[in-house]
Protein backbone atom coordinates (compact mmCIF):
# COMPACT_ATOMS: atom_id res chain seq x y z
CA UNK A 1 0.00 0.00 0.00
CA UNK A 2 1.36 3.43 -0.95
CA UNK A 3 1.74 5.80 1.97
CA UNK A 4 -0.09 9.15 1.78
CA UNK A 5 2.56 11.90 1.87
CA UNK A 6 2.71 14.45 4.66
CA UNK A 7 1.46 18.01 4.12
CA UNK A 8 4.06 20.80 3.96
CA UNK A 9 5.35 22.25 7.23
CA UNK A 10 3.10 24.83 8.80
CA UNK A 11 4.27 28.41 8.78
CA UNK A 12 5.30 29.74 12.17
CA UNK A 13 3.30 32.58 13.66
CA UNK A 14 4.96 35.87 14.55
CA UNK A 15 6.92 36.38 17.71
CA UNK A 16 5.15 38.80 20.04
CA UNK A 17 6.02 40.82 23.12
CA UNK A 18 4.03 43.46 24.96
CA UNK A 19 6.53 45.89 26.48
CA UNK A 20 4.28 48.72 27.73
CA UNK A 21 3.39 50.95 26.04
CA UNK A 22 4.63 49.20 22.89
CA UNK A 23 3.94 45.93 21.12
CA UNK A 24 6.90 44.32 19.39
CA UNK A 25 6.14 41.62 16.86
CA UNK A 26 7.66 40.00 13.83
CA UNK A 27 9.96 37.23 12.77
CA UNK A 28 13.74 37.04 12.83
CA UNK A 29 15.86 34.02 11.95
CA UNK A 30 19.46 34.58 10.88
CA UNK A 31 19.94 34.22 7.15
CA UNK A 32 16.23 33.56 6.50
CA UNK A 33 14.09 36.58 7.31
CA UNK A 34 13.89 39.54 9.67
CA UNK A 35 11.02 42.01 10.10
CA UNK A 36 10.13 43.68 13.39
CA UNK A 37 7.14 46.00 13.84
CA UNK A 38 6.12 48.52 16.49
CA UNK A 39 2.48 49.33 15.60
CA UNK A 40 2.19 52.16 18.13
CA UNK A 41 4.91 53.95 16.15
CA UNK A 42 3.58 52.92 12.73
CA UNK A 43 6.95 51.45 11.77
CA UNK A 44 8.47 48.17 10.72
CA UNK A 45 12.22 47.62 10.81
CA UNK A 46 13.40 45.56 7.83
CA UNK A 47 11.25 43.36 5.61
CA UNK A 48 12.94 40.09 4.76
CA UNK A 49 9.42 38.80 4.29
CA UNK A 50 6.09 40.63 4.50
CA UNK A 51 3.53 38.99 6.78
CA UNK A 52 0.06 40.48 6.47
CA UNK A 53 0.36 42.30 9.80
CA UNK A 54 3.26 44.36 8.44
CA UNK A 55 1.10 45.99 5.78
CA UNK A 56 -0.55 48.23 8.39
CA UNK A 57 2.80 49.90 9.15
CA UNK A 58 3.04 53.17 7.21
CA UNK A 59 6.84 53.23 7.40
CA UNK A 60 9.53 50.63 6.78
CA UNK A 61 13.08 51.38 7.91
CA UNK A 62 15.55 49.20 5.99
CA UNK A 63 18.85 48.56 7.75
CA UNK A 64 20.80 47.05 4.83
CA UNK A 65 20.47 45.28 1.52
CA UNK A 66 20.86 41.61 2.47
CA UNK A 67 17.95 39.60 1.10
CA UNK A 68 16.80 38.34 4.51
CA UNK A 69 16.21 42.00 5.46
CA UNK A 70 14.77 43.41 2.24
CA UNK A 71 13.17 40.54 0.29
CA UNK A 72 9.55 41.50 1.16
CA UNK A 73 9.86 45.20 0.36
CA UNK A 74 8.37 45.18 -3.15
CA UNK A 75 5.44 43.04 -1.95
CA UNK A 76 4.81 45.49 0.91
CA UNK A 77 4.63 48.46 -1.46
CA UNK A 78 2.44 46.59 -3.95
CA UNK A 79 -0.02 45.20 -1.41
CA UNK A 80 -0.47 48.48 0.47
CA UNK A 81 -1.44 50.17 -2.78
CA UNK A 82 -3.52 47.21 -4.02
CA UNK A 83 -5.52 47.11 -0.78
CA UNK A 84 -6.15 50.87 -0.70
CA UNK A 85 -3.89 51.51 2.28
CA UNK A 86 -1.91 54.29 0.65
CA UNK A 87 1.71 54.60 -0.34
CA UNK A 88 4.31 52.81 1.71
CA UNK A 89 7.16 54.96 2.99
CA UNK A 90 10.63 53.42 2.80
CA UNK A 91 13.37 54.84 5.02
CA UNK A 92 16.90 53.78 4.15
CA UNK A 93 20.58 54.59 4.04
CA UNK A 94 21.24 57.06 1.20
CA UNK A 95 24.06 54.79 0.04
CA UNK A 96 21.62 52.03 -0.90
CA UNK A 97 18.68 54.21 -1.99
CA UNK A 98 19.57 54.03 -5.73
CA UNK A 99 19.75 50.23 -5.55
CA UNK A 100 16.31 50.05 -3.90
CA UNK A 101 14.89 52.31 -6.59
CA UNK A 102 16.33 50.10 -9.31
CA UNK A 103 14.96 46.98 -7.62
CA UNK A 104 11.45 48.44 -7.44
CA UNK A 105 11.74 49.76 -10.99
CA UNK A 106 12.30 46.19 -12.15
CA UNK A 107 8.87 45.26 -10.83
CA UNK A 108 7.30 48.03 -12.91
CA UNK A 109 8.56 46.23 -16.01
CA UNK A 110 7.51 42.81 -14.74
CA UNK A 111 3.99 43.86 -13.72
CA UNK A 112 3.51 46.45 -16.45
CA UNK A 113 2.27 48.92 -13.86
CA UNK A 114 3.76 51.37 -11.42
CA UNK A 115 3.32 50.98 -7.66
CA UNK A 116 3.62 54.34 -5.87
CA UNK A 117 5.87 54.60 -2.82
CA UNK A 118 7.88 57.23 -0.96
CA UNK A 119 11.61 56.86 -0.44
CA UNK A 120 13.38 58.74 2.35
CA UNK A 121 17.14 58.49 1.79
CA UNK A 122 18.91 59.34 5.05
CA UNK A 123 22.42 60.37 5.97
CA UNK A 124 24.03 60.53 9.43
CA UNK A 125 22.54 63.48 11.30
CA UNK A 126 19.24 63.42 9.41
CA UNK A 127 15.87 62.80 11.03
CA UNK A 128 12.36 62.18 9.72
CA UNK A 129 9.04 62.62 11.53
CA UNK A 130 7.01 59.39 11.52
CA UNK A 131 4.28 60.60 13.90
CA UNK A 132 3.50 63.88 15.60
CA UNK A 133 6.64 64.91 17.53
CA UNK A 134 8.18 61.45 16.99
CA UNK A 135 11.28 61.23 14.81
CA UNK A 136 13.49 58.47 13.43
CA UNK A 137 17.24 58.92 13.06
CA UNK A 138 19.87 56.72 11.44
CA UNK A 139 22.50 55.12 13.64
CA UNK A 140 25.55 54.24 11.51
CA UNK A 141 26.87 50.77 12.38
CA UNK A 142 29.40 48.37 10.87
CA UNK A 143 28.43 45.24 8.96
CA UNK A 144 29.67 43.53 5.81
CA UNK A 145 27.63 45.96 3.65
CA UNK A 146 26.50 49.58 4.20
CA UNK A 147 24.18 49.42 7.21
CA UNK A 148 22.16 51.75 9.41
CA UNK A 149 20.54 51.08 12.73
CA UNK A 150 17.77 53.45 13.79
CA UNK A 151 16.68 55.37 16.88
CA UNK A 152 13.13 56.64 17.40
CA UNK A 153 12.87 59.65 19.73
CA UNK A 154 10.01 61.79 20.96
CA UNK A 155 10.48 65.54 21.25
CA UNK A 156 8.58 67.14 24.11
CA UNK A 157 8.30 70.86 24.80
CA UNK A 158 9.07 71.65 28.44
CA UNK A 159 9.00 74.91 30.35
CA UNK A 160 12.49 76.14 31.20
CA UNK A 161 13.40 75.77 34.86
CA UNK A 162 13.70 79.50 35.44
CA UNK A 163 10.03 79.97 34.51
CA UNK A 164 8.66 77.16 36.66
CA UNK A 165 5.82 78.29 38.92
CA UNK A 166 5.36 81.58 37.06
CA UNK A 167 1.69 82.66 36.57
CA UNK A 168 0.17 81.98 33.15
CA UNK A 169 -0.44 85.67 32.56
CA UNK A 170 3.26 86.40 32.99
CA UNK A 171 4.24 83.47 30.74
CA UNK A 172 1.89 84.78 28.05
CA UNK A 173 3.42 88.22 28.35
CA UNK A 174 6.92 86.74 27.88
CA UNK A 175 5.80 84.73 24.85
CA UNK A 176 4.18 87.81 23.32
CA UNK A 177 7.50 89.64 23.72
CA UNK A 178 9.22 86.85 21.77
CA UNK A 179 10.94 85.25 24.76
CA UNK A 180 11.77 81.53 24.37
CA UNK A 181 10.32 80.06 27.55
CA UNK A 182 10.41 76.37 26.63
CA UNK A 183 13.11 73.86 25.74
CA UNK A 184 12.92 70.64 23.75
CA UNK A 185 13.32 67.46 25.76
CA UNK A 186 14.19 64.35 23.75
CA UNK A 187 12.93 60.99 24.99
CA UNK A 188 14.51 57.93 23.32
CA UNK A 189 11.75 55.41 22.67
CA UNK A 190 13.04 52.52 20.55
CA UNK A 191 16.39 51.65 19.01
CA UNK A 192 16.97 49.00 16.34
CA UNK A 193 20.49 48.07 15.30
CA UNK A 194 19.94 45.69 12.40
CA UNK A 195 22.95 43.44 11.76
CA UNK A 196 26.12 44.84 13.26
CA UNK A 197 29.40 44.22 15.00
CA UNK A 198 30.04 45.62 18.48
CA UNK A 199 31.08 49.27 18.42
CA UNK A 200 30.52 52.78 19.78
CA UNK A 201 26.97 52.88 18.38
CA UNK A 202 25.95 50.63 21.28
CA UNK A 203 26.52 53.47 23.75
CA UNK A 204 25.04 56.37 21.77
CA UNK A 205 22.61 58.14 24.08
CA UNK A 206 19.49 57.51 21.98
CA UNK A 207 20.41 53.81 21.86
CA UNK A 208 21.69 53.31 25.40
CA UNK A 209 18.73 55.14 26.95
CA UNK A 210 15.95 53.94 24.63
CA UNK A 211 12.99 52.38 26.39
CA UNK A 212 13.30 49.32 24.16
CA UNK A 213 16.51 48.26 22.41
CA UNK A 214 16.25 45.68 19.63
CA UNK A 215 19.47 44.01 18.60
CA UNK A 216 20.67 40.90 16.85
CA UNK A 217 22.48 38.09 18.67
CA UNK A 218 23.41 35.70 15.88
CA UNK A 219 25.92 33.63 17.87
CA UNK A 220 25.83 32.34 21.43
CA UNK A 221 28.17 29.33 21.53
CA UNK A 222 31.56 30.02 23.18
CA UNK A 223 33.54 28.75 20.17
CA UNK A 224 31.63 30.94 17.69
CA UNK A 225 33.14 34.28 18.73
CA UNK A 226 35.48 34.29 15.73
CA UNK A 227 32.61 33.50 13.36
CA UNK A 228 30.72 36.48 14.76
CA UNK A 229 33.76 38.70 14.24
CA UNK A 230 34.25 37.59 10.62
CA UNK A 231 30.55 38.07 9.75
CA UNK A 232 30.41 41.35 11.74
CA UNK A 233 27.59 40.07 13.93
CA UNK A 234 26.86 40.27 17.65
CA UNK A 235 27.89 37.42 19.96
CA UNK A 236 26.44 36.66 23.39
CA UNK A 237 29.69 37.82 25.00
CA UNK A 238 29.30 41.28 23.42
CA UNK A 239 25.63 41.40 24.48
CA UNK A 240 26.59 40.62 28.08
CA UNK A 241 29.20 43.38 28.09
CA UNK A 242 26.69 45.84 26.60
CA UNK A 243 24.07 44.98 29.21
CA UNK A 244 26.31 46.41 31.90
CA UNK A 245 25.87 49.94 30.49
CA UNK A 246 22.51 49.61 28.69
CA UNK A 247 19.83 51.66 30.45
CA UNK A 248 16.89 50.39 28.41
CA UNK A 249 13.91 48.88 30.18
CA UNK A 250 14.00 45.94 27.78
CA UNK A 251 16.46 44.42 25.31
CA UNK A 252 14.83 42.32 22.59
CA UNK A 253 17.22 39.89 20.92
CA UNK A 254 16.64 38.87 17.31
CA UNK A 255 18.41 37.14 14.41
CA UNK A 256 19.38 33.98 16.25
CA UNK A 257 20.30 31.05 14.06
CA UNK A 258 17.74 28.30 13.60
CA UNK A 259 20.37 25.99 15.09
CA UNK A 260 20.28 27.96 18.34
CA UNK A 261 18.79 26.23 21.36
CA UNK A 262 16.91 29.02 23.15
CA UNK A 263 17.26 27.37 26.55
CA UNK A 264 21.02 27.23 26.03
CA UNK A 265 21.06 30.85 24.82
CA UNK A 266 19.26 32.01 27.97
CA UNK A 267 21.54 30.00 30.21
CA UNK A 268 24.66 31.21 28.43
CA UNK A 269 23.65 34.87 28.63
CA UNK A 270 22.68 34.48 32.28
CA UNK A 271 26.09 32.96 32.96
CA UNK A 272 27.82 35.87 31.22
CA UNK A 273 25.68 38.81 32.39
CA UNK A 274 24.16 37.57 35.63
CA UNK A 275 20.50 36.95 36.54
CA UNK A 276 19.78 40.56 37.50
CA UNK A 277 20.69 42.01 34.08
CA UNK A 278 18.92 39.12 32.33
CA UNK A 279 15.60 40.34 33.74
CA UNK A 280 15.45 42.92 30.95
CA UNK A 281 16.34 40.47 28.13
CA UNK A 282 13.66 38.97 25.87
CA UNK A 283 13.99 36.76 22.79
CA UNK A 284 11.54 37.73 20.04
CA UNK A 285 11.18 34.15 18.77
CA UNK A 286 10.86 32.41 22.15
CA UNK A 287 7.21 31.42 21.74
CA UNK A 288 6.93 29.48 25.00
CA UNK A 289 8.33 32.09 27.37
CA UNK A 290 6.67 34.98 25.54
CA UNK A 291 3.27 33.26 25.68
CA UNK A 292 3.64 32.65 29.42
CA UNK A 293 4.74 36.25 29.91
CA UNK A 294 1.72 37.57 28.04
CA UNK A 295 -0.66 35.27 29.92
CA UNK A 296 0.65 36.72 33.19
CA UNK A 297 0.18 40.26 31.87
CA UNK A 298 -3.43 39.43 31.02
CA UNK A 299 -4.04 37.83 34.40
CA UNK A 300 -2.48 40.76 36.27
CA UNK A 301 -4.76 43.07 34.30
CA UNK A 302 -7.86 41.02 35.09
CA UNK A 303 -8.45 39.98 31.48
CA UNK A 304 -9.90 36.66 30.44
CA UNK A 305 -7.50 34.01 29.11
CA UNK A 306 -9.42 33.65 25.83
CA UNK A 307 -8.06 37.06 24.80
CA UNK A 308 -4.76 35.23 24.28
CA UNK A 309 -6.09 34.15 20.92
CA UNK A 310 -6.08 37.74 19.67
CA UNK A 311 -3.29 39.88 21.13
CA UNK A 312 -3.47 43.10 19.14
CA UNK A 313 -5.66 41.58 16.46
CA UNK A 314 -3.98 38.28 15.55
CA UNK A 315 -3.11 34.96 17.13
CA UNK A 316 0.03 34.01 18.98
CA UNK A 317 -0.73 30.39 18.33
CA UNK A 318 0.68 27.45 20.21
CA UNK A 319 4.33 27.57 21.24
CA UNK A 320 6.55 25.34 19.16
CA UNK A 321 8.61 22.35 20.20
CA UNK A 322 9.42 20.78 23.54
CA UNK A 323 10.73 22.94 26.38
CA UNK A 324 14.47 23.09 25.94
CA UNK A 325 14.27 21.45 22.54
CA UNK A 326 16.70 22.23 19.74
CA UNK A 327 16.33 25.29 17.58
CA UNK A 328 13.00 27.10 17.61
CA UNK A 329 11.07 23.84 17.81
CA UNK A 330 8.05 22.85 15.74
CA UNK A 331 6.34 25.79 14.02
CA UNK A 332 3.28 26.84 16.02
CA UNK A 333 -0.25 26.84 14.76
CA UNK A 334 -2.50 29.87 14.91
CA UNK A 335 -4.05 32.21 12.41
CA UNK A 336 -2.18 35.33 11.49
CA UNK A 337 0.29 37.38 13.43
CA UNK A 338 -0.38 39.60 16.40
CA UNK A 339 -0.98 43.28 16.19
CA UNK A 340 -2.19 44.30 12.78
CA UNK A 341 -1.96 47.81 14.11
CA UNK A 342 -4.64 49.23 11.83
CA UNK A 343 -7.79 47.51 13.06
CA UNK A 344 -11.21 48.04 11.56
CA UNK A 345 -12.63 46.73 8.32
CA UNK A 346 -10.35 45.76 5.50
CA UNK A 347 -10.14 48.57 2.93
CA UNK A 348 -11.47 47.97 -0.57
CA UNK A 349 -8.87 46.58 -2.97
CA UNK A 350 -7.70 48.61 -5.91
CA UNK A 351 -8.19 46.87 -9.22
CA UNK A 352 -5.07 45.63 -10.94
CA UNK A 353 -4.48 47.30 -14.27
Amino acid sequence: MNMIPKPPPREATLGFLYLPPFRVFGTSVAGESTCVAIPELDICFDLGTCPRAMLAMKHVAISHGHMDHIGGLAYYCSQRWFQGMGEGTIICDARIAPHIERMLAGYVELENQKTPYKLIAMKPGDEFMIKNNIFIRPVPVEHTVPTFGYAVVEKRSKLKDEYAGMPQEKLKELRDRGEEITRILEVPLVSYLGDCAPGPWLVREEVRKSQIAICECTFTEPDHAERAKVGMHMHAEAIAEWLRVLESQALVLTHLSRRTNLLFARQRLTQLAGPQLMKKVEFLMDYKNNKERYEKQLADNGQLPDLLARPGGGGMGRPGGRPGGGGFGRPPTGRGGPGGGGGGARPPMRPRS
